[in-house]
């Protein structure tokens, strides 16, 4: 049997186990296996904790619930951040991802996570086509959104592309999100953010997730979407976020570029799983 913890920040939740003293080797059909809702445990995405080789506190890995490990999560950071900071009565933690590095801190019951500087090159999102990100067309088959006219592209250590809507909640996150993460000019596929702009501090977000689809939040797409806004003259560096889950706090720093997003993180319960039978039970796949 293996222990494992059910965690969520703004209901984007995850199946988080800890692989630091017994190592955890998960593939694909395991990962789906348990996020499946219905036959597993169910989450957005896997975390494994894993010992970094370069003295950071701990390097993660984020696996969506396609069974594709991905760069780099937000969400997940805070709630990783809150377990190690709970354990080892520290007041920072440093993470390390293949997405880069996170130092977290405590922020009253808060946490707040520190990236470095975004990658804003087409080259760094990545794109098969040489653009300017802060404002370039996307042209989408089936698809004749004004929106598209006018996108924006982040890499937070993982690919983001925004549409700026007059209203996210008739947005069609559920069509147009699958058609862009799959779109030919994102190698990689590309998470979908559908921003509203509310005042130069608010904007509102819904997001289509890489190998997810729909979530209640994504902590690395609210920070690209303030990166863009930004970029564009829609708002100024402080920004409140709020996403179907709820509220975070993100700021692009202006004296070294840094980005700084800060929110709550849960633990909803923990359990054991016999991950061999949960994978025949669920066919492998």
């Amino acid at each position: 049997m293996t222990r494992f913890l059910k965690m969520h920040g703004l209901g984007n939740d995850f199946v988080v186990f800890d692989a630091r003293e017994d190592p955890l080797a998960l593939d694909g059909p395991q990962v789906r296996a348990i996020a499946d809702r219905r036959r597993g445990i169910g989450c957005d995405t896997v975390i494994v904790i894993e010992n970094d080789k370069n003295g950071a506190d701990a390097f993660t890995r984020f696996i969506n619930a396609d069974g594709g490990e991905v760069e780099s999560c937000g969400n997940a950071g805070r709630c990783i951040a809150r377990l190690l900071i709970d354990e080892s009565g520290k007041e920072l933690v440093r993470l390390s991802s293949k997405g880069g590095l996170m130092e977290c801190r405590t922020a009253g019951d808060l946490i707040t996570v520190e990236y470095g500087p975004p990658q804003l090159d087409w080259r760094e999102i990545p794109m098969a086509q040489a653009v300017d990100t802060a404002s370039f067309a996307l042209q989408v088959e089936g698809f004749a959104d004004k929106a598209l006219q006018d996108v924006s592209a982040v890499a937070m250590g993982n690919p983001h592309l925004m549409l700026f809507v007059e209203n996210t909640e008739a947005a069609p996150v559920d069509s147009l999100g699958p058609a862009i993460e799959h779109h030919a000019w994102f190698p990689a596929r590309t998470n979908v953010e559908f921003v509203e702009t509310r005042a130069e501090n608010a904007i509102r977000m819904r997001v289509w997730e890489r190998g997810i689809g729909i979530t209640q939040a994504c902590g690395t797409g609210a920070c690209a979407s303030v990166v863009a806004a930004h970029r564009r003259g829609l708002t100024g560096r402080k920004v409140a976020v709020e996403l179907d889950g709820g509220m975070l706090d993100i700021e692009w720093r202006e004296s070294d570029d840094h980005i700084l997003m800060t929110g709550p993180t849960a633990l909803s319960f923990e359990g054991e799983v016999d991950l061999a039978k949960l994978g025949s039970q669920n066919g492998g796949s």
